[in-house]
């Protein structure tokens, strides 16, 4: 049971819906209250990515290794062969600096996320305002090929169905509106 000055705001979204946007732009508008929770995960780096800045990039043993260890506060097999975690070390090392960690999340971390911790958890879900432009989206990135484009998109759809477990919801048309509600939504949660 997490303590009430251990708050905990998590972002989650389809891929491609504007989740990271949303999340650096409330890191920006809250610097001193919020600190960016370093994900772990076992898929390698893309390019511009840094160890312990974007992810904590370990092994599938490393990854394993610590589950058994119950070193996660959530994880899960997003893709096959690829883990994402969230360390209860990393969670423990923002509150300790007195700030939130703001994690940026798939649906179903966020979900493990919210019931460990249900009364000091704010969930934001980032909704793209369509799967057609979500797929338009994702096109113009240029990281996907055909078919881990479809994988996506697939995923996308049955992400969709998790939205009612968050206690927002805030659809990116306008990615300038949605980090404007998702800084009124934060502020109201910080006491501001």
């Amino acid at each position: 049971m997490a303590l009430p000055h251990e708050k905990i705001i998590l972002v989650a979204a389809p891929s491609g819906s504007g989740k990271t946007s949303v999340v650096r732009y409330l890191l920006k508008a809250f610097p001193d209250r919020l600190a960016f929770s370093v994900s772990c995960t076992t898929r390698p780096p893309r390019e511009g990515e840094k160890h312990g800045t974007d992810y904590y990039f370990i092994s599938v043993e490393d990854f394993k290794q610590r589950i058994q260890n119950n070193e996660f506060a959530e994880w899960e097999m997003v893709y096959e062969g690829k883990y994402y975690g969230t360390l209860k070390a990393e969670l423990a090392r923002i509150w300790k600096d007195n700030r939130i960690p703001l994690l940026d999340l798939d649906v179903k971390g966020a979900v493990q996320i919210q019931k460990k911790y249900p009364e000091t958890t704010l969930s934001l879900f980032i909704e793209p305002p369509s799967l057609q432009e979500l797929e338009s989206r994702l096109r113009f990135r240029g990281t996907e090929t055909e078919e881990s484009l479809k994988m996506r998109l697939s995923k996308a759809a049955h992400e969709m169905t998790f939205k009612n477990h968050f206690q927002h919801i805030i659809i990116n048309d306008i990615l300038e509106d949605a980090c404007r509600r998702a800084e009124t939504i934060v502020k109201q949660f910080l006491g501001n």
